[in-house]
């Protein structure tokens, strides 16, 4: 009798630990599938660089303040005079694609032609700052 509940114990002691490892693998699995980042980039342009077609947009409008990261990379890129480089805030998080989407459906986002950039065109101050997002998500674990 000792016995068969010796072996029921180590039963069900292994069959725990079991699915507990499968729990803690399924949960960590489950979070990498679904990660996703966007980058929100911006710098400053010349307003001989405005497109025709662009809509200047006004740093101060709900549209953009409603975007995560947006009035970040623009002030970070009036305050560094950002006109070589972009300046990027990147965004980690489960539906950073979202961001992605608002920049280029939310507000009036302009695609430009040869040499003209894509984005959304923003008044701050005196200044124009161009924005854009990109996104990427995680697919797949990494083999090593």
């Amino acid at each position: 009798m000792l016995r068969r509940n010796d072996l029921a114990v180590s039963l069900l002691a292994v069959g725990a630990a079991a699915v507990a490892g499968y729990v803690l693998r399924s949960s960590r699995t489950d979070g990498r599938d679904t990660h996703s980042k966007a980058d929100v980039g911006a710098r400053v342009v010349g307003r001989h660089e405005i497109p025709d077609g662009a809509t200047v947009v006004n740093a101060t409008s709900q549209g953009l303040s409603e975007i995560p990261g947006v009035r970040r990379a623009v002030t970070r890129a009036v305050r560094n005079n950002a006109r070589e480089e972009w300046e990027h805030v990147t965004l980690e998080r489960e539906g950073a694609w979202s961001i992605v989407d608002a920049v280029r459906d939310s507000v009036p986002y302009y695609d430009g032609d040869d040499g003209e950039y894509n984005g959304v065109y923003v008044q701050y101050g005196d200044r124009i700052v161009v924005l854009d997002a990109i996104g990427w998500a995680r697919l797949e674990e990494p083999v090593y």
